[in-house]
């Protein structure tokens, strides 16, 4: 019960980690108004490629099997089809690599440090200490690079989290394949965005969040 607290815990802070960008807008005088000069932030989540490495990676790992089966006769084919059995250490070694790659190969296609620094600039921000234009690209590529690895790390040992619940956890293959890879990540993923539609809903209509007590605290 411990584990799969702490599994769920895990995923849980993989889903919502983010790292805010501070991002502050010059003050623009409209006759006697004074529009911007606050501060927003650029939230980047650690986990930007969510569940999609995984399965480019799960799809690619079932190829040797389906090419091999084709050679039932060989012993040679034999040895390579059990290094790439699901339960292996090669293939969950294999597998873990794959999956840091594809996160790093879908970040660079979901988010662009270049758009995201071009828009800034039309739109009058800018981050402190750091120049628009180029130099801020390169400011985000590099924060997008350094938060992105621990992500990718944590998101291969969830998933190949199944081959070490079999061997050393003493349970049942579908039990510890729950509790890693996709089947976790996307009912953690539903489960918060539940919460803050409901959230979101309760605050339009002026109910107290879940998580909030001012008025209850305020009638006592």
């Amino acid at each position: 019960m411990a584990i799969m607290a702490g599994i769920v815990a895990l995923v849980v802070l993989l889903t919502v980690a983010t790292r805010r960008i501070p991002v502050q807008h010059a003050k623009r005088v409209v006759g006697r108004k004074v529009y911007g000069g606050g501060t927003q932030y650029i939230p980047m989540k650690i986990n930007t490629a969510g569940v999609m490495p995984i399965i480019f990676a799960q799809s690619i790992m079932f190829l040797p099997s389906t090419f091999l089966s084709f050679f039932p006769e060989s012993e040679a084919m034999q040895k390579v089809a059990a290094a790439f059995a699901y339960d292996s250490w090669f293939y969950a070694v294999v597998f873990g690599l794959m999956i840091v790659f594809f996160t790093y190969f879908y970040t660079a296609i979901a988010f662009n440090p270049k758009e995201v620094a071009d828009t800034m600039r039309r739109q009058g921000g800018f981050i402190p200490g750091v120049r628009p234009g180029k130099n801020t690209e390169e400011f985000i590529d590099n924060i997008l690079t350094r938060i992105t690895l621990p992500g990718a790390i944590t998101l291969a040992i969830i998933a190949i989290l199944p081959t070490f619940l079999t061997k050393f956890a003493n349970v049942t293959p579908g039990f510890a394949q729950f509790f890693g890879g996709t089947s976790l990540l996307i009912v953690v993923s539903v489960g918060l965005d539940t919460l803050q539609q409901v959230e979101s809903h309760l605050m339009m209509r002026h109910y107290d969040g879940f998580m909030k007590t001012a008025k209850a605290k305020g009638r006592r």
